[in-house]
């Protein structure tokens, strides 16, 4: 029989197969040791329980997203997909997912404790208060020794110095965590009659951590709180009751700080802008008033009693100019007038009457002599066409071309072979003679 042999990697793919085609991705819990974490961003660790362990792979695209970064020794729940590294022949498990054990049951928790504090009203918009723009002074709670009560001084620093923080340092993990926020909400506005503002912050950490800002203590705490309430709980993705029940949630601590107060820089630049404004308004204003003092002097000087005599005399010269164009004007019209008269009454003399007249006479009498000839060369063609016309109709030139007039004894035109009878003479007259005929038959 002809055995197969298969080589180790060829076996080894085959169980890869096998291994993720019969098991889908599921959840495993247990404990985290042997974490590797190189600067490739993926994570090796074994995770392992009392009775056995696991070779564990996390890449990089899935172990961004877990927040905090776990630890040896942290119990967690991963989901998911068995495979097999084919280089060893190692089973292992591909992890998409994690989170800490135990952490459905807080979360069933803080659903329960969301959704009865929101049928409360507690988490209404209508009931949150404003913050103050200008805070005169700013409470803050949280832990003395953590980084966010460096962000939050430091951001206030830098941005609104003129207001005085109340510091008032409180354990922010743990079983007294929650009792201890709850007496600072209530201490912390009585420290300083000018608090405005109460900010209650904290770095990130898991739902465990983060737990005692989901207490309905200190929910009902912040509600009552004397003075508005800012939470800045753990990173942007982190939300607890705290910050529904507060009147304005911030992202970060430092988030926290910069909601709650303005930014000095804002204001330089605003009182910049300003100052350049007033500037612009009274150089505006300047020149508008030099521009009215020169138009009031301008005016003054056209009312002055010297400037008024001035333009009268003007006037003065004008007017006689005006006044001599007008006379010349006038003997000009005056010489016209007389010279056309003088041509009118020069037509009228009578020997200058008589040479027009004698004129006309030649005039006329020479378009009476072109006239006559006119007619008479007229008449003359008329009477051509006459003669022609007589011409045509003289019986001696129809004779001259070949006809004969028949005629019979008595002399009458002959029109009809039957006026002729038999034995009669007719006469036919040529255009040279006469030639007598006689009818036979």
């Amino acid at each position: 029989m002809t055995q197969t042999v298969y080589a180790v990697s060829e076996l080894s793919e085959m169980l890869r197969g096998l291994v993720e085609d019969s098991l889908p991705s599921l959840w495993v819990e247990g404990e985290i040791s042997n974490l590797a974490r190189p600067a490739s961003g993926h994570w090796y660790f074994t995770l392992k329980d009392s009775g056995a362990q696991l070779r564990c792979v996390m890449f990089r695209k899935s172990s961004y997203l877990v927040r905090p970064v776990p630890k040896d020794g942290d119990q967690v729940r991963v989901r998911a997909q068995p495979s097999v590294y084919v280089a060893r022949g190692d089973l292992q498990l591909i992890c998409e997912a994690m989170e800490p054990a135990g952490q459905g049951a807080l979360l069933l928790a803080y659903e329960k404790l969301k959704a009865r504090l929101q049928a409360e009203g507690l988490f209404d918009a209508a009931i949150k208060r404003p913050i103050p723009k200008v805070p005169r002074g700013i409470g803050l709670i949280t832990s003395g020794t953590g980084a966010a009560v460096q962000d939050v001084l430091t951001a206030l620093a830098r941005r609104f110095p003129l207001a005085t923080v109340y510091l008032h340092p409180v354990p922010v993990q743990g079983a007294e965590a929650a009792p201890a926020i709850v007496r600072a909400l209530k201490r912390v506005p009585q420290l300083a009659p000018e608090v405005d503002v109460v900010l209650l912050v904290r770095g990130g950490g898991s739902l465990e951590d983060l737990w005692a800002f989901n207490e309905e203590a200190v929910a009902r705490a912040i509600r009552a709180c004397a003075v508005p309430v800012v939470s800045g709980v753990g990173h942007e993705v982190d939300f607890t009751i705290a910050d529904f029940v507060a009147d304005l949630r911030a992202p970060t601590p430092t988030a926290a700080a910069e909601l709650s107060s303005p930014d000095v820089a804002d204001w330089l630049r605003r009182t910049a802008q300003l100052a350049q404004a007033l500037s612009r308004l009274q150089q505006q204003s300047q020149a508008q008033r030099a521009e009215r003092l020169a138009r009031a002097t301008q005016r003054l000087l056209a009312l002055h009693p010297g400037r008024r005599l001035q333009d009268r005399a003007q006037r003065l010269d004008e007017l006689e100019l005006r006044l001599a164009r007008v006379h010349q004007q006038r003997l000009r019209a005056l010489r016209e007038r007389l010279t056309a008269s003088r041509n009118r009454l020069l037509a009228q003399r009578p020997l200058n009457r008589l040479a027009s007249l004698e004129s006309d006479r030649s005039r006329l009498q020479t378009r009476l002599q072109q006239a006559l000839q006119f007619r008479l060369r007229n008449h003359g063609d008329r009477l051509d066409q006459i003669e022609a016309l007589l011409a045509s109709f003289n019986p001696q030139a129809v004779l001259a071309r070949g006809y004969a007039i028949a005629r019979d004894a008595r002399g009458q035109i002959l029109l009809d072979p039957a006026q002729i009878g038999e034995g009669e003479t007719v006469d036919l007259q040529l255009a040279r003679g006469e030639v007598k005929l006689t009818r036979r038959g």
